[in-house]
């Protein structure tokens, strides 16, 4: 099975061993102490989630259709009715306001409609109002870059809504 320089060289490693001398182990308990922190039955450490929550103040004010972003400019959440005979606002709930507008859906028009009658509706300038999102869609967001407050907005919306 074996050949004979195989033996042989097996026998000179056997007979190096006894000038070997056997060496201390020597072990810190800094290497002790990350071997039981990180055994394989324990879990590593897990980074803490941070969750901030909105205070209730916002939580309240961001419920209905006229809320303040963050750059203080206050929006208004709009379902748009093109192609109503005359414009007027249709209602107010608490998702958004319905606005019929007197113009078809067709090369923008619609959209300015919407922000003529919403400037004349806030008494403000067509330039103080913008449309943020939405200008393909039914629903929109306008943005409205005045003095006013989001309960001054809405309370003049719904006045204009009877």
């Amino acid at each position: 099975m074996f050949t004979r320089s195989c033996l042989t060289t097996a026998g000179v490693f056997i007979r190096s061993l006894r000038f070997i001398q056997p060496v201390e182990v020597i072990t810190s308990p800094c290497v002790s102490d990350i071997c039981r922190r990180y055994h394989r039955n324990t879990k590593m450490p897990q980074k803490a989630k941070n969750t901030k929550k909105p205070p209730a103040a916002a939580e309240a004010e961001a419920s209905g259709p006229v809320t303040r972003d963050k750059s203080g400019a206050v929006t208004i959440t709009v379902h748009a009715k093109p192609g109503s005979k005359h414009s007027g606002i249709t209602e107010v709930s608490t998702e958004s306001v319905g606005v019929a507008i007197a113009a078809p859906p067709a090369d923008g028009e619609a959209n300015t409609e919407l922000i003529r009658y919403l400037a004349e509706v806030l008494g403000l300038k067509k330039s103080h109002i913008s449309l943020d999102k939405g200008s393909r869609s039914r629903d929109k967001l306008i943005s409205v870059d005045s003095s006013l407050s989001p309960e001054e907005v809405l309370r003049r919306l719904r006045e204009a809504a009877g």
